[in-house]
């Protein structure tokens, strides 16, 4: 007889779903004292919310008290495109290309946990995807599903890291999963490619020094210098430190399309962005991750991009 668990693998990736792997709904205490020291040192920056009841990151029953199990999932978001690597190509961060993981990755959730709820009618669940205050990361590791790099960043063996990750919190017992070993060794690849030394330590980045965190999350008229000085192209986003992992030897391209570039662009000249208004923007990046910066932060940027460019040369 097929178990609840199986079935559940199985319609996942009828679905669209790249992985999927279950753990017992309980506290991350190792992963809880990590994040604390992580806030401690502030290499949050000003993403203020991550210091909001910080409790709930590291036990999902604070978040759902019925929670038993934590189903949790890749989805494979790897398009075969590249980048330009001209100085003011205004590149984007490939997982911002095409339409909002958030929308697609929940829908996929959605219809997962809709049909557990024909199998097993006396379940509920939570979906939670990157919003929630869960620790993705750390459930997608102890779920097996793969280890957290150097860079921070979860790693598949059969993917490499260009994966969204999701959760469903659920009232049912499943059969759980081990936890994936790391497989770094030794490589120090993504730190010693990092421009702004951003990964200060194994494992550990400091956002403040971030090209990913100043181009996206970071407010203001201007970026801090030693991030404008070494932009390498990037107007939203960095992927060097994925770029660079051996592990991403392994990408696949992904079956879902919404993920391709939208208008065939990996990336939006400076000057362009200059010109966007309030509804010419609205309209582009509708339903799109790139919303995330604002037209003020995007517009920001494009102007660091071109005055650096204009320093160096």
């Amino acid at each position: 007889m097929v178990s609840l668990s199986e079935k559940i693998r199985q319609k996942a990736a009828e679905l669209g779903i790249s992985k999927i792997g279950f753990a017992r709904a309980e506290p991350l205490a190792a992963d809880a004292n990590r994040f604390f020291a992580w806030l401690d040192r502030d290499h949050h920056g000003e993403m203020a919310w991550l210091e909001r009841e910080p409790e709930k990151r590291v036990d999902p029953r604070l978040i759902f008290p019925e929670a038993k199990s934590v189903v949790s999932v890749a989805v494979n978001y790897y398009t075969p495109f590249d980048h330009s690597n001209e100085n003011l190509s205004g590149k984007i961060s490939r997982y911002a290309w095409g339409d909002d993981y958030h929308d697609i990755v929940k829908e996929k959730l959605r219809a997962l946990l809709d049909w557990i709820s024909l199998e097993e009618p006396e379940s509920v669940g939570k979906i939670c995807v990157d919003t929630a205050p869960v620790m993705e990361k750390a459930w997608a590791e102890r779920a097996g599903l793969g280890w957290i790099g150097k860079h921070s960043n979860l790693i598949t063996k059969e993917l490499g890291s260009w994966v969204f990750l999701g959760e469903i919190l659920l009232n049912l017992e499943l059969e759980y999963d081990e936890p994936m070993a790391e497989h770094c060794g030794s490589c120090t690849a993504c730190i010693d490619a990092c421009p702004t030394a951003a990964i200060v330590e194994p494992y550990v980045v400091d956002s403040t020094r971030c090209i990913s965190y100043a181009t996206i999350e970071l407010r203001g008229d201007e970026l801090p210098d030693d991030v404008a000085s070494n932009l390498n192209g990037w107007l939203y986003g960095c992927d060097i430190c994925q770029d660079v992992c051996p592990w991403n030897r392994f990408e696949k391209a992904t079956d879902e399309g919404r993920f391709a570039p939208r208008l065939g662009e990996t990336s939006i000249s400076p000057d362009v962005v200059e010109l966007f208004t309030p509804e010419t923007y609205a309209e582009r990046f509708r339903k799109s991750a790139m919303k995330r910066t604002k037209l003020t932060g995007l517009k920001r940027n494009a102007m660091s991009l071109k005055k650096n460019y204009k320093i160096n040369n």
